[in-house]
C-alpha cells in the first residue's frame, strides 16, 4: 500500500463529513438589515425631478422664494433644490407636497399632472420607497414681462 502525501489544507467539516455545504447568515445577504432614508434626501430628488418639467417655473411661495434669492446671494448658501418641497417617509413609503410657480400660458392641468409622473417615478426608481400621493399646489403664475425674484441684479460697476 502506497500513501499518497497529504497538502496542508484546513478541514471543512461540512464537506469532509459528505454533508452538503450550508449559508453562512441566514438569506439573501439584501434582507440583511435595513435602509432608511432620510426626508431630504426623497426632497431633494421630487425637486429636481419637479424642475425638470416644461412649464415650471420656481418652486416654493413667494415668500420663500424671496428668502431663497437672499440665502442664494450669501457665500456658502447655494440653491436650495427642497425649496416647495415636503416630504413624508415611511419604512416603505412616502407621500410629497409640492408648492410651485408655473409660466404663464401653460396648462395647470397638464403641468401638474407632468410634475406628479415625473416625481413618482424619480423618487420610486431612486429610492425603492412607493409613492402614495404626490399633492400639487399652485402658488403664482409668472407673467412674461414680471421681473423674477431669482434674477441676480446687475452688477453696479462694469
Amino acid at each position: 500500500m502506497t500513501e499518497t502525501p497529504q497538502r496542508n489544507r484546513p478541514e471543512n467539516p461540512d464537506t469532509d463529513s459528505g454533508t452538503p455545504l450550508t449559508k453562512r447568515g441566514g438569506g439573501d445577504p439584501a434582507t440583511r438589515g435595513r435602509t432608511t432614508i432620510a426626508d431630504g434626501v426623497v426632497e431633494k430628488i421630487a425637486g429636481m425631478a419637479a424642475r425638470d418639467v416644461e412649464g415650471v417655473h420656481a418652486m416654493g411661495s413667494g415668500l420663500s422664494r424671496t428668502f431663497g434669492a437672499v440665502r442664494d446671494r450669501v457665500p456658502g448658501g447655494g440653491k436650495s433644490v427642497t425649496r416647495g418641497v415636503k416630504a413624508e417617509v415611511g419604512e416603505s413609503q412616502t407621500a410629497l407636497d409640492l408648492e410651485i410657480v408655473v409660466d404663464y400660458g401653460v396648462s395647470i392641468a397638464d403641468v401638474a399632472r407632468d410634475v406628479r409622473e415625473n416625481v413618482v417615478a424619480a423618487v420610486e426608481r431612486m429610492t425603492g420607497l412607493e409613492v402614495v400621493e404626490v399633492n400639487i399646489a399652485v402658488s403664482d403664475v409668472k407673467l412674461p414681462d414680471e421681473d423674477d425674484d431669482d434674477d441676480q441684479p446687475e452688477p453696479r460697476l462694469q
